[in-house]
């Protein structure tokens, strides 16, 4: 893993640093344009990443801060800043275009009902990206009862765990698909070691004794 500079650090003052730029571009009423990913999402590309840092308010911004911390700095230490980085920003992307995608379908089945956001913003998708991989490396699982899990049980309980972490954070406004979508997100790229920075070492070979 790389030394020269925490990711961590580096996302959090990104964090900061658009917050800022969203109290400035709020006074021309370009926060949504710039900064709010929405459906298409073809009409404003740049929100795909943009919305991945942007937060809607102190609060929003942190409780992603403090989940980013929790979760990320173990998965940062076992990776390279690049791969931390491009992981961080693409799980979170995918999860924001889940949920104006899936969102708006949801809402119009009689079963659902409801109102669809019109947009969604913030790094949550990220973050339960970097806790499913936590729970799914076997990093964690190591540590906790000395010996690595098997894949195919890891696989077995991913979806249904990742519903259960949904639910259980569920508030008002939170845009649970996307908490979802990272989560599952995280979790695959554990099960594949995604992140890692040296191959599995190859089972030892014995011969006759």
């Amino acid at each position: 893993m790389s030394s020269s500079g925490s990711p961590i650090l580096e996302i959090l003052a990104a964090f900061l640093l658009v917050y800022v730029l969203q109290l400035v571009t709020a006074f021309a009423d370009l926060v949504g344009m710039l900064f709010v990913l929405s459906a298409p999402v073809t009409e404003n590309p740049w929100t795909i990443v943009t919305s991945v840092y942007a937060h809607a308010g102190p609060d929003h911004l942190l409780s992603n801060a403090v989940g980013l911390v929790l979760f990320g700095w173990p998965v940062a230490r076992a990776t390279t800043r690049t791969r931390f980085h491009v992981f961080f920003v693409v799980a979170g992307a995918l999860a924001g275009i889940a949920q104006v995608v899936i969102a708006p379908v949801l809402s119009a089945l009689p079963v659902v009902g409801g109102s669809s956001a019109a947009g969604v913003i913030g790094a949550s998708g990220g973050v339960f990206a970097l806790l499913g991989y936590l729970l799914a490396s076997n990093r964690l699982s190591s540590r906790l009862i000395g010996r690595s899990v098997p894949a195919w049980l890891l696989a077995a309980v991913a979806v249904p765990l990742a519903v259960v972490i949904t639910v259980a954070t569920a508030s008002p406004g939170a845009a649970l698909i996307a908490h979802f979508t990272g989560l599952v997100v995280g979790f695959g790229a554990g099960l594949a070691n995604l992140l890692a920075t040296t191959p599995p070492r190859p089972a030892v070979q014995r011969g006759p004794a």
